[in-house]
């Protein structure tokens, strides 16, 4: 006999739990919920976002909408709403298994809040991306090639709010700069070279008084766009755009914004878009490094148009001071740069006592103009808090331990600025001097390398490159070809022409050396110092190294007039002090000479100045050696081929000034003593 197999009791019990369903409207209470819950979703990755809430309290929501998926439908399933409220729903006599039915509702519910959150909450839960973002120059769309001032000025922005918030690392405006027009990006070899996770790039297009903004957020580990924004705005809202993009970085890196630091994005610098605009131009310019200072000199005026349209511009005054004291301590030490540095320091400090960037230029002014490291380092270290990602800081902190012979630290520091500003050429090479200065020339010379990898056309790079296979193995051939490809409209300065002359003269070179100092046509050439070299000088000592003492006589005679003019220019000046005791020495006026040397030794002495004072020793070694005084040179000779940013056994070697000494027993004592250590 056959069994016939009865219909199952789950089929009957499903058709009557799915009808009870739609009796019920639980059909209806789901899809309401779901479509409610999505537009909520939906609404909160948004808003959430623009009120800085952290992304825990959006992932929270999430999670409560999953759970609520469930409940609603379980109150859906045991009420019904009715014109006399809220009632339990009545079963039906048909209606068996109401137990099972309703756990068969919570089981489907759960599963389908399961499941929803596998795909939600991954969205709602951004990836955890390093904190570090390079804001990469902007692309100027507007046609109008004078507005990539203004695009810069953008991204530039952009990237000093960013780089005042300590929980964020923000790679300097120099390093970014470097991929100004390069095209095509590769996100992942930027951030490699950087040093980055993150990249925001975007571009500029202003018409009239109207800007449009496209930004994207980029991870660079897969290259792949996390957010991309878009502003068309009125001109005057360029601010608000820049702090709009800050908040939104910040919220996404999921970084902390103190309340100090979302003050200082929500400030405006100035109300003047014409002053902005100068203030841009001269930022750029007071931000490039080259060895004949043009670019500051040109920075210095579009400051001062700024601050004349909004004379309560404390950026742009702290702007002009930085300029002021770096060109008064690199090429131009004449007192009103000094004065002038304080005083607009001073300024932009009374317009704005909390700003990070007038500390810095009051700290440069202490350090550039009076040597005041306690007071300067003060200013670096609240400059340092207001703009933890602002290399300068770092790299003005490092210099000031040099000079102070913490030579650990100081290479510490200048370490930490480079690796916030990993393309800046001037840093870098601060960094490989410091390596020179402590005779570590293999470390040097990798530093000059990543300097001209980041910048190939740089002659401070190359020149500095140069000047270790100088000083380490007094190899010459490469250096001369080097610098005699450089074009003389490049060398307005003559620092170039001094550099070559300085090699020929090592070479013994003297008349090759003596027909290119003649075709320079200035009265003085730019030199590594503050102090500019007389033309006659170099005339003099070349004449004088050729047996030819009459010429020799009445070029130095030349020299002396230019170098005292110098001292009186800047009598608080160690450099022109020592290069006018020279001069006297060369002439053989013995105690002038003397006392010129001991006055620039006074001025910047070792105890001071650990990396530049023992320029001023070496000058008065010179002096001794070419009057006479064999036994006082000697004595300098030894210590300075012992103490840092001395001389080496190289350049003892080489240097005809050194000549007066070499036949003594105590010259060659000197080079057995320290050939070893070099």
């Amino acid at each position: 006999m056959i069994a016939v197999r009865e219909p199952s009791k789950f089929l009957f019990m499903s058709g009557g739990f799915f009808e009870e369903l739609q009796r019920r409207k639980v059909y209806r209470v789901a899809a309401a919920y779901i479509i409610a819950a999505g537009f909520i979703i939906q609404m909160g990755s948004a808003i959430f976002p623009a009120w800085e809430l952290p992304n825990w309290t959006f992932r929270l929501v999430v999670v409560l909408l999953l759970i609520g998926f469930p409940i609603a439908l379980t109150l859906a399933w045991a009420f019904d709403v009715t014109p006399e409220g809220i009632r339990a729903t009545k079963g039906t006599p048909a209606e068996t298994h109401l137990r099972r039915n309703m756990i068969i509702l919570v089981v489907a519910g759960v599963i389908v809040s399961a499941a929803a959150g596998f795909f939600l909450l991954p969205r709602a839960s951004p990836p955890i991306i390093d904190k570090s973002i390079a804001v990469l120059p902007f692309e100027n769309l507007s046609g109008d090639p004078d507005n990539a001032y203004f695009a810069d000025g953008i991204q530039d922005d952009i990237l000093t709010n960013l780089s005042k918030i300590g929980d964020l690392k923000v790679i300097s405006r120099t390093s970014v700069m470097s991929y100004r027009g390069s095209g095509a990006r590769n996100a992942r070899e930027i951030s490699k070279a950087l040093g980055v996770a993150t990249l925001l790039e975007g571009s500029v297009r202003r018409i009239g008084n109207r800007v449009r903004v496209n930004v994207q957020l980029i991870n660079a580990n897969n290259d792949e766009h996390i957010w991309a924004e878009d502003y068309d705005r009125e001109l005057t809202d360029v601010f608000a755009i820049q702090t709009d993009l800050a908040q939104k970085i910040v919220y996404t890196l999921q970084a902390k914004l103190s309340p100090n630091e979302k003050a200082r994005l929500d400030r405006q610098p100035t109300q003047d878009p014409n002053a902005y605009l100068l203030f841009v131009q001269a930022h750029d310019y007071a931000n490039q490094t080259d060895m004949f200072h043009e670019s500051s000199l040109k920075a210095e005026p579009l400051f001062e148009q700024a601050i004349k349209l909004d004379p309560n511009f404390a950026l742009a005054f702290a702007g002009l001071s930085m300029v002021e004291s770096w060109a008064y301590h690199s090429f131009d030490p004449v007192p009103a740069r000094r004065e002038k540095a304080r005083r607009t320091a001073d300024e932009a400090l009374r317009l704005q006592p909390d700003l990070p960037e007038a500390h810095l230029a009051l700290g440069f002014s202490y350090y550039y103009g009076d040597r005041d490291y306690q007071r300067a380092l003060a200013e670096f270290e609240m400059a340092k808090r207001g703009l933890p990602n602002e290399a300068e800081a770092y790299m003005a902190i490092g210099a000031i331990q040099r000079r102070q012979g913490k030579w650990i630290e100081s290479t510490e520091n200048l370490e930490k600025a480079a690796a916030l500003d990993p393309k800046n050429v001037g840093i870098l090479c601060n960094l490989g001097y410091s390596y020179m200065a402590q005779r570590n020339f293999e470390a040097a010379e990798k530093i000059f390398d990543r300097a001209l990898a980041a910048e190939p056309r740089s002659l401070q790079a190359a020149g500095m490159k140069a000047a270790v296979a100088v000083l380490w193995t007094g190899d010459l051939s490469a250096v001369e070809k080097q610098f005699s490809s450089v074009p003389p409209e490049a060398d307005p300065g003559g620092l170039i022409t001094w550099l070559r002359v300085g090699i020929l003269t090592l070479e013994r070179k003297f008349p090759e050396a003596l027909q290119l100092v003649q075709q320079f046509r200035g009265e003085t050439l730019a030199t590594a110092t503050t102090a500019p070299c007389p033309k006659a000088f170099l005339e003099g000592i070349l004449y004088r190294y050729q047996g030819d003492t009459e010429k020799a006589r009445i070029a130095l005679e030349q020299a002396r007039v230019v170098a005292e003019k110098l001292v009186r220019e800047a009598p608080q000046d160690s450099a022109r002090h020592g290069q006018l005791g020279v001069v006297l020495a060369a002439l053989r006026q013995k105690e002038e000479a003397i006392n010129e040397g001991k006055r620039a030794v006074e001025l910047l002495p070792e105890s001071q100045d650990a990396f530049d004072g023992p320029q001023a020793t070496a000058a008065l070694a010179q002096i001794y050696a070419w009057t006479g005084e064999f036994d006082e040179a000697f004595r300098l000779l030894d210590h300075l081929l012992d103490v840092p940013n001395g001389l080496t056994v190289t350049i003892l070697k080489l240097e005809p000034m050194w000549d007066p000494l070499r036949n003594d027993p105590r010259f060659q004592a000197l080079i057995d003593k320290y050939g070893t250590k070099t």
